[in-house]
């Protein structure tokens, strides 16, 4: 019986780890329920030398917070291999982080846009092209003094966004295309020794955790890995909303979307739905129709809420019963948060489809309204 809960965190990882295909090298372990906070603002340092690839910094989690692992530039350990950063992702219990990798080809690192290139699909800031890494200017801080291959391609990222995790309440809503998964099942290594050191150099650095520098890490980005005392390290320009237990972050790339209204997290507390306008197109049999669709469309919506509310309550009794932890209690209220406001969407835009095919007949039913 001791080993149930290490064989039930085994499985949830497992499970995980195949929904999302994203890297074999996932670290497995305890999920955490506190989302990551959203990437700081930094300035990229200057590119030390030729075939240095720049590595994005990003939140890791140290015992029991968040700490932030400066980007960095790292010398690629093979020619032609480039570099997919780590992300963390959301389990349906808690979040957990997979780690980055080297390859042929950048997979999938949940849509995450770490700038400087990495925008979320791909890597825009250079090519390999006969044995020699070529840099873009127009994402990277390069010197030409110093290095002469370079070229100017400036990029469109219409979408940018800070936060930093995928899937979940307010994380970022992509999937790994087929290409991305062969990168991830293709040939590729760990992070280099230089890495891992840097990142362990992070975590023993007290001003690196979140709580102390409240998501504005004092070194956001070294020129080489380690060298956090380097003139050229640079302090972040501004700090990343940090999230803390039983908090619910909104998706930063929507913010048009926010409110002060608090999340929901059961459907019993989501705001009534407003009634749409009786139909009125001057044809009372389409009228009619119309009406028909909107009613029928609100009783099974309606129906969805409370089958919903119903089953959560139900699990809200069963944990009652069992005399659950206060941890458990919050997995289980996340995930009904998550349900609850998939639902919410999900319906908003049954009412948006429902209007848009509505549409066309109204525009038939008023001809001179045409333009």
């Amino acid at each position: 019986m001791r080993n149930i809960p290490y064989l039930r965190s085994f499985l949830f990882a497992l499970v995980f780890m195949l929904c999302m295909a994203a890297s074999s090298f996932a670290q497995i372990g305890v999920a955490i329920t506190i989302a990551p906070p959203d990437l700081p603002l930094y300035d990229q340092p200057v590119c030390p030398g030729d075939d240095y690839m720049w590595t994005p910094g990003y939140w890791a989690w140290g015992d029991d917070d968040y700490y932030w692992v400066p980007g960095t530039w790292v010398l690629a350990p093979e020619v032609g291999f480039f570099w997919t950063p780590g992300y963390w992702g959301w389990g349906g219990d808690g979040f957990m982080f997979y780690e980055g990798y080297w390859g042929p080809m950048v997979g999938f690192y949940g849509g995450i846009d770490y700038g400087f290139g990495y925008f979320g699909r791909g890597y825009e800031g250079g090519r390999w092209d006969n044995g020699h890494f070529f840099y873009n200017r127009a994402v990277n801080n390069v010197n030409v003094n110093v290095i002469h291959n370079v070229y100017n391609t400036r990029i469109n990222n219409s979408s940018e966004t800070r936060v930093s995790y995928n899937g979940g309440n307010g994380g970022v809503n992509a999937r790994p295309t087929s290409q991305e998964q062969a990168a991830a099942h293709g040939r590729h290594i760990p992070p280099v020794a230089a890495q891992t050191q840097h990142a362990q150099a992070a975590r023993s650095n007290p001003q690196m955790r979140a709580s102390a520098n409240h998501g504005k890490p004092p070194i956001a980005a070294t020129p080489k890995p380690g060298a956090f005392s380097d003139r050229g390290a640079v302090q972040a320009r501004e700090g990343g909303t940090v999230h803390t237990a039983g908090a619910r972050p909104e998706n930063n790339a929507h913010p048009a979307n926010n409110s002060s209204r608090p999340t929901a997290v059961h459907p019993n507390e989501l705001p009534p739905v407003e009634r749409p306008a009786a139909p009125n197109t001057g044809n009372p049999k389409l009228d009619q129709k119309y009406q028909k669709q909107q009613e029928k469309l609100q009783a099974q919506q309606a129906k969805e809420r409370q089958k919903i509310q119903q089953q959560q309550e139900k699990e809200h009794q069963q944990l009652a019963r069992q005399n659950a932890n206060e941890a458990r209690k919050q997995q289980t209220e996340q995930r009904h948060q998550q349900q609850t406001q998939q639902m919410a969407q999900r319906h908003v835009q049954q009412r948006q489809q429902l209007e848009q095919r509505q549409q066309p007949s109204r525009a038939a039913a008023h001809p001179r309204g045409r333009l």
